[in-house]
């Protein structure tokens, strides 16, 4: 490549010869009064974002046909009876033997032994009882819509959570001990955490640099260490080419895609646990782009720009920096559901008259990345018409959604762990919390563009315009059965954020080889899973290939062979597979045209 290239620019290449005008997918406040903007966005304020409409439809459906199903209240009815009958069996063992068993269930909060004792397993008791008919009450009731069924399940649980005796002291046998044994220290201690985290809170209100100066792990001083350049960047994105670790490298390179909503450094974390090190350890090349963290300048960059000035953008440069080797793209999250987009959209564009201008691919790797967003889990909760058009009016005066109001839902889905249980741990048993390289990029958060998120939220979760074939680029219906290379899947076993049965769907989208692994693990943990870890596994079954009987996730589940271990010695055996047998002399970043050291700036914004 000529490094006379790698410069500046803000307008990239494209990897096409001739770019019509893509199509324009407008938000949906064009003929909205912008009064009403106004007044909603007050309200989103206030709501964080959640549409008091949505709920009030959500309880409205449910009870408006729960009135209707005597049936059904005749079972809850009879559920409270047999619930109450068990009592007096229960309290006749507590007063005779002082010690009746607990009834706790797999609920990880009632784990300690105090729990089994009189009269806090009363309390769990009771607790659960009330937890178990809730459930039933929410759930099974004919004609409601399935997604206000999910959001009045979803907050039934969420009011009850607020509820459980773990979360008061008084009520809890483990804080009540832990306080006997220290004299009351650990109070005394959660108490001056308390006064800490809000004085802290209290800061990054008066001090905008605050967050930069907390973070306990900084990008180029404690993560983020992998040596490398910047050879790229644009007015959304810096591509990082990574200097070799082994004399010979692959022929094809890695180009590493990662979510817009993450700082790409999640996979770049401390030494040990970096998939970018562990990569060029195994003899690849790597290039990973860095997004920039927008601002409300950025209010009007849309889907076409991530895709046009991000991912095409640095597949044109890997290719001409590699003299146009075959490239192994890696999609991470959303960036992998870019990544499919972009692969189906080259795909369509491979002609005889044009393939020699087209970045090539040699595989394709989604990691947690839907791309059917029928069954989108918990996070379907917020997205509906109501909700989108309150997000909207909330993004519509700032420019993007902020990263700390998009952070709060993620809370929500999983509140018992990142919320009840810490504040049981840190302020009621004045436990010290221990900060990793994981948990400080979490608190990294970032912003999203207006135009951006509303349009991917609309196109691919409301409307699952991609897995129906009416996502369009360029005027064109993209499909991603035209998308002919391998494809490396990856699930996570307790993801929230993308289910693992809804990244299985890719299968039914698609008619190339594809090998599916389902990592043990959550969304950041399941794929941050370094080889030595404790307690890492995989599950790997048969390889799909084309033509053959498609399988559904239970099926391929069954028949699923666990090996332990971390999934990313299988991924670069994979990857090798796929790449040509001989290696070449390993390519080092130009540092001298370069735009600056890894990590670069983009990831420095806050």
């Amino acid at each position: 490549m000529n490094q006379s290239t790698i410069n500046q620019s803000t307008s990239s290449a494209p990897p096409t010869p001739a770019q019509p005008d893509s199509i324009c997918y407008l938000t949906r406040e064009a003929s909205v009064h912008p009064l009403d903007l106004a007044l909603q966005n007050q309200l989103a304020q206030w709501t964080g974002g959640i549409s008091p409409a949505s709920v009030i439809l959500a309880w409205l459906d449910w009870g408006l046909h729960l009135s209707f199903a005597p049936g059904k209240q005749m079972e809850l009815q009879r559920s409270w009876q047999q619930q109450m009958a068990e009592w007096p069996l229960f309290l006749g063992q507590a007063l005779q033997n002082g010690v009746p068993q607990s009834e706790t269930g797999d609920d990880k909060r009632y784990t300690h032994p105090g729990w089994s004792t009189w009269p806090y397993n009363a309390f769990a008791k009771s607790f659960l009882q009330t937890q178990s008919w809730w459930d039933s009450a929410t759930t099974g009731v004919r004609g409601v819509q399935s997604h206000h069924e999910n959001v009045v399940s979803f907050m039934a649980r969420q009011w009850l959570d607020i509820l459980s005796p773990v979360n008061y002291p008084a009520l809890n046998p483990e804080v009540l001990e832990v306080a006997r044994n220290t004299q009351g220290g650990s109070l005394q201690h959660g108490m001056q955490h308390w006064m800490h985290d809000v004085a802290e809170a209290v800061q990054q209100k008066l001090q905008a640099d605050a967050k930069v100066k907390d973070l306990p792990y900084q990008p180029g001083r404690d993560v983020a260490l992998t040596q490398g350049s910047v050879v790229f960047r644009n007015h959304l994105i810096e591509l990082i080419h990574y200097q070799p670790l082994s004399p010979n490298t692959y022929a094809e390179p890695v180009l590493i895609v990662p979510s817009w909503i993450m700082k790409y450094y999640i996979l770049d974390l401390s030494p040990h646990n970096s998939m970018v090190r562990y990569l060029l350890e195994q003899g690849h090349q790597v290039f990973v782009i860095s997004w920039k963290n927008p601002d409300a300048a950025d209010r009007d960059l849309g889907m076409n720009d991530y895709l046009e000035s991000g991912l095409f953008a640095a597949l044109q440069q890997v290719s001409e920096i590699t003299q146009h080797a075959a490239i192994h793209a890696t999609g991470y999250c959303l960036g992998g559901t870019l990544l499919a987009i972009g692969a189906a959209a080259l795909a369509k564009q491979q002609t005889d008259d044009n393939a020699s201008a087209i970045p090539r691919l040699a595989s394709v790797s989604l990691l947690a990345a839907q791309t059917d967003f029928s069954e989108p889990g918990e996070l379907g909760l917020f997205i509906d018409e109501s909700q989108l058009a309150m997000l909207d009016a909330l993004m519509w005066k700032q420019g993007y959604l902020d990263g700390q109001q998009m952070g709060a839902s993620f809370q929500l889905l999983n509140s018992r762990d990142l919320i009840w249980s810490r504040i049981m741990r840190h302020y009621m048993l004045g436990e010290e919390e221990s900060a990793n390289d994981l948990m400080s990029w979490n608190a990294d958060a970032t912003r999203m563009p207006y135009r951006m998120h509303s349009e991917y939220l609309q196109h691919l979760f409301l409307h699952n315009d991609l897995a129906q074939g009416r996502y369009q680029y360029q005027g064109q219906a993209l499909h991603l059965q035209d998308i002919q290379v391998p494809l490396y899947v990856v699930g996570t076993r307790k993801d929230h954020v993308s289910p693992w049965k809804s990244v299985f769907k890719i299968h039914q989208l698609t008619d190339t080889p594809v090998d599916f692994i389902l990592a043990s693990g959550g969304h950041n943990a399941g794929i941050v899973s370094e080889p030595g870890h404790a307690h890492r596994s995989y599950q790997l079954g048969t390889s799909s290939v084309p033509g053959a009987i498609k399988p559904d996730a239970e099926s391929w589940l069954n028949t699923a062979v666990t090996v332990q271990g971390s999934w990313w010695e299988h991924w670069h055996l994979w990857l090798a597979k796929n790449s040509s047998s001989a290696k070449i002399v390993a390519r080092q970043p130009d540092t001298v045209a370069s735009l600056g050291a890894a990590p670069g700036s983009y990831v420095m914004m806050r």
